[in-house]
């Protein structure tokens, strides 16, 4: 059935703000993957804050225009399924890898971060971005060593003395 000028506009315009606030899209060739598989996938991605969404390319290329992922019109090819990351920069590519691993028919295509494409082969350097919260306590951690690292050497001169007094002490009931 087809599909009428005004839901193509609201299409357009939904997946436009979507793309406006997404922080980067992957896009798979979905052909020979099964209706169950493709839910399991859209229950992925929700869980992981990834939006999911099945577009006609031309729709996608106009919905493209005036954002970060308009260099993905060119790969725009065939049925494509697009993935865009809402929170995680990573988190796209990490429910597409996932997915890719048990259906030898998904096909990742390219990916998209701020504003550059990158090959399929990229999509572990993507999926490999730390979450928020982990590049979070990584950063504590970082700011975090040098004060440790102050405790322990001032920490460490009492106990250097403690020790030199025992030493001193042992020698003297040796002697």
């Amino acid at each position: 059935m087809p599909i009428g000028l005004k839901e193509k506009q609201a299409i357009v315009a939904e997946v436009n703000e979507t793309a406006k606030a997404a922080l980067s899209a992957v896009m798979a060739d979905y052909r020979g993957v099964g209706v169950d598989a493709m839910t399991s996938l859209r229950v992925a991605a929700r869980a992981s804050g990834v939006q999911v969404r099945v577009i006609r390319n031309t729709l996608a290329k106009k919905a493209f225009e005036g954002t970060d992922f308009e260099c993905m019109n060119e790969t725009l090819l065939g049925p494509c399924v697009l993935a865009f990351a809402l929170e995680d920069p990573g988190a796209s590519a990490r429910v597409f890898k996932e997915f890719a691993k048990n259906n030898s028919d998904f096909e990742i295509k390219a990916l998209s971060v701020g504003g550059k494409l990158l090959p399929a082969d990229q999509i572990d350097a993507l999926a490999k971005l730390p979450t928020r919260d982990e590049a979070l306590s990584l950063l504590m951690a970082v700011m975090q060593a040098p004060v440790t690292k102050l405790v322990r050497t001032m920490n460490d001169i009492p106990g250097r003395v403690t020790r030199v007094v025992a030493a001193v002490k042992d020698q003297k009931q040796a002697a």
